[in-house]
């Protein structure tokens, strides 16, 4: 561990976790991790590589295989993660610490985010021990069906830079309530929440293999969890275009796909709506964690005869929003991930410029001593056809449109590939019901923006994911359905007539 004298950050160094044990990469190779806020190293790890990966499924197919976990009841499943869950709760700061650090997020979001997760592992406990089949007894007087549910396996997940710990708790603790055995890549931007975690299941009493943690870059290690034969099924969350390269791997074994991924999200904001309670959720659902959020409401739709109105509202909030130190209690938006992601960001404001929109406020990234810092961004005066309306910027960048009537709205609102989320703003019942059902998203917001509860199921339409996690099915796309059929009594109409029987 080293202390960087300037600012008294402490830089960690850090452990794989395979088999129940806290090891270094095969290869002995390490790599390091600069805050994006501070240009210091933050975090030392191991690099994974094929033989990793191949040992962690190794160590994942065996626990599943011959270990207790699967085999344990759902009571027993849902003590250990209820202890997962306290655990995490003691330990929060870390947690806190690392994902603030090596991603640049604010701390006060990210303490919101460690107690979300906690809830996330509390509910998927409860849900450990409720899962069950069905009987049919209307087969015949002969015959009983059941259904049983069953874990499928060992699962691969692969999950991003932006969430790092709330994004995985949306998937491991409801594996693990499942029964199936588990393979954990973090994205090697902000690996350390993930791996302060082994030791935590490994203190919780979760068995050696069941959860293993490695950390490598997508194309060498997501792509052998992809094509690997012994990985049942993989989850994943991050960009539409890893996510259809995922599939294409996957196809060696057909093994089951689970996608989030990307967003183009609009808030309708109508004339009739409370203005300023809608002001307040656009520019807090396009600048909240610097706009690099899948949910990010990166699209402003509003009624045309209000939108100068609106849109002064708008800049308004815009102003007072905090950028700085993430470590700040008072920063509300922190640090852009890496240069990478700024020339991306950049690159989409200067194209919306040269198609004719205006850039009302932003469009810069800020001038500062240390740190990838971006000014929160408006633009207006786009239309439906501008990348700036129809990619996901994945930035603090507002795309403004207007709407004359709600079909037009809509027609806009549904004029991308994506399909996550979407909300509109307004005080009639009949416009939020036909947005509720003509708007083609996973999730439909009305008059709020990004509220969300273990309870409700969360995932995209097209192009935006296959599947749900959370809510009260969120563990059945961890399990397979097996039909058991008894039949009761002598065997009746035999194929093959019985020795020395006549011909009627």
């Amino acid at each position: 561990m080293t202390i960087d004298q300037a600012t008294g950050i402490k830089a960690q160094s850090y452990q794989q976790w395979i088999d129940g044990n806290a090891c270094d990469a095969a290869s002995g190779e390490r790599f390091t991790r600069s805050s994006p806020a501070h240009d210091i190293v933050v975090g030392d790890y191991p690099l994974a590589d094929v033989a990793d990966t191949d040992r962690a499924v190794a160590a994942a197919r065996k626990a599943f295989d011959t270990g207790p976990w699967p085999r344990m009841s759902g009571a027993e499943r849902s003590r250990v993660l209820f202890r997962v869950a306290d655990l995490v709760e003691t330990h929060k700061d870390q947690l806190v610490l690392a994902d603030v650090l090596e991603g640049g997020k604010p701390i006060t979001q990210v303490r919101a985010e460690i107690a979300g997760a906690i809830d996330l592992w509390r509910y998927a406990a409860g849900q450990a021990r409720s899962q069950h089949g069905e009987s049919n007894s209307s087969l015949g007087p002969h015959m009983l069906g059941l259904t049983t549910r069953e874990p499928v396996g060992v699962v691969a997940l692969i999950t991003p830079w932006n969430f790092p710990f709330v994004i995985l708790s949306q998937k491991l603790p409801f594996a693990l309530a499942a029964g199936c055995t588990v393979v954990v890549k973090p994205s090697e931007l902000t690996p350390g929440s993930a791996l302060r975690l082994g030791a935590i299941l490994n203190e919780a009493g979760v068995p050696a293999g069941v959860v293993n943690i490695i950390v490598g870059y997508g194309a060498i290690v997501g792509q052998r969890l992809a094509e690997h034969p012994n990985v049942d099924m993989i989850s994943f969350t991050g960009s539409t275009a890893v996510g259809k390269g995922i599939v294409r791997a996957s196809a060696g074994n057909l093994k089951r796909v689970a996608l989030e991924l990307g967003g183009k999200n609009p808030q309708i904001v109508c004339a009739d709506a409370d203005l300023d309670a809608a002001a307040d959720a656009v520019v807090f659902g396009v600048f909240f964690n610097a706009g690099q959020c899948c949910n990010s409401s990166s699209r402003l739709i509003v009624e045309k005869s209000i939108s100068e109105e609106f849109l002064a509202r708008v800049e308004a909030l815009t102003k007072r929003v905090t950028v700085g130190d993430p470590l700040d209690e008072a920063t509300k938006v922190g640090a852009i991930v890496n240069q990478n992601q700024m020339d991306r960001i950049l690159g989409f404001v200067s194209g919306a410029r040269s198609d004719g929109a205006k850039v009302r406020l932003g469009g810069t990234r800020m001038e500062t001593a240390k740190g990838l810092f971006m000014t929160p961004t408006v633009v207006s005066d786009v239309t439906r056809q501008m990348p700036i309306a129809t990619d996901e910027v994945f930035g603090p960048v507002l795309s403004t449109l207007t709407f004359e009537d709600l079909d037009d709205a809509i027609s806009i609102a549904n004029g991308t590939h994506y399909g996550l989320s979407a909300g509109i703003w307004t005080s009639r019942y009949e416009s939020a019901l036909k947005a509720g059902r003509e708007l083609s998203a996973g999730t439909i917001w009305v008059n709020c923006w990004m509220d969300g509860f273990p309870e409700m199921p969360f995932g995209g339409m097209r192009e935006s994911g296959i599947g749900r996690e959370q809510g009260p099915h969120a563990i059945e796309d961890f399990m397979e359905t097996k039909s058991v059929l008894f039949h009761q009594g002598p065997r009746a109409n035999l194929w093959v007539p019985a020795a020395g029987a006549g011909r009627q």
